[in-house]
């Protein structure tokens, strides 16, 4: 076993660790902290700078297959999910999904890091600053609206390689729908990306030079095993905590560390 090897290992437990502590914390994602964690491991390992971020990307979709599962039967008996929105909903993000997953795998490594970044920005103003109280409309909409909304919803989740809670909550909650039932809900939406997307970053990446070992496709699959358990671990010590600390405070500091992240890996891009 070379050092190189039990390195990259050590590296996926400790992210997986902090990841899965970081979701149970403040409620959002995993892979918001994977994303970026995966990318700096592969980048330390040398991995060829045209796939590392495909690979981190999808790496960190395919852990939500299994985090997202047990989450939604969590959430479903205390009674705060809204199946009808999953039934009506859920096919029009797996769409997405896909869209999503091929959009990412055709984008340039740039491109997806600005792209990941910009997201980021997003997602550590809504963290820092959103207020779950705010309302845009009575209620989420029905039809072509609402087919639109959820095939951009999957799409852009998966071409960061998050699940549905990040973009899915502040818009649920946007549209009329409380806080808990919004979360809960949400962690539906994961399900309904996570495997769609997974799929076709491995499709998509199949037999693409460069790529780390073990890989199939873009998903890498020693980083999808042990990241799969590793948040699940963390994530319920995490939840256990926040009710013991102020929240507000945390949230705010936590998106300070999203927006220097988003910074940098934007700077990266960019230079």
């Amino acid at each position: 076993m070379s050092p190189e090897f039990v390195w990259f290992m050590a590296a996926l437990v400790a992210a997986g660790l902090f990841a899965g502590f970081i979701g149970g914390l403040f409620g959002v994602g995993g892979g918001i902290v994977l994303v970026p964690a995966l990318y700096l491991i592969f980048s330390a390992l040398n991995v060829d700078e045209h796939v590392r971020m495909h690979v981190a990307v999808a790496t960190s979709i395919s852990t939500i297959i299994s985090t997202s599962w047990r989450s939604l039967s969590t959430h479903a008996k205390s009674g705060a999910v809204d199946f009808n929105v999953l039934k009506t909903w859920g096919p029009w993000i797996a769409l997405g999904a896909v869209i999503g997953s091929a959009l990412a795998s055709a984008a340039s490594t740039q491109s997806l890091v600005i792209y990941f970044g910009v997201g980021l920005l997003i997602a550590a103003a809504q963290l820092g600053f959103g207020n779950p109280n705010w309302r845009l409309v009575a209620d989420l909409p029905r039809g072509a609206a609402r087919a639109l909304i959820a095939t951009i919803l999957g799409a852009c989740s998966a071409a960061m390689g998050i699940g549905g809670g990040t973009f899915g909550v502040p818009m649920m909650t946007l549209m009329g729908r409380p806080i808990h039932q919004a979360v809960a809900t949400a962690s539906g939406f994961g399900a309904a990306i996570a495997l769609p997307a997974t799929l076709g970053f491995v499709i998509t990446g199949w037999g693409h030079p460069g790529l780390p070992l073990g890989s199939l496709g873009f998903v890498n699959t020693p980083g999808f095993v042990l990241l799969g358990l590793l948040t699940a671990i963390t994530a319920p010590l995490g939840a256990r905590l926040a009710h013991r600390l102020d929240q507000r405070l945390l949230r705010r500091a936590f998106a300070v560390f999203l927006a220097l992240t988003a910074f940098n890996l934007l700077r990266n891009a960019l230079r």
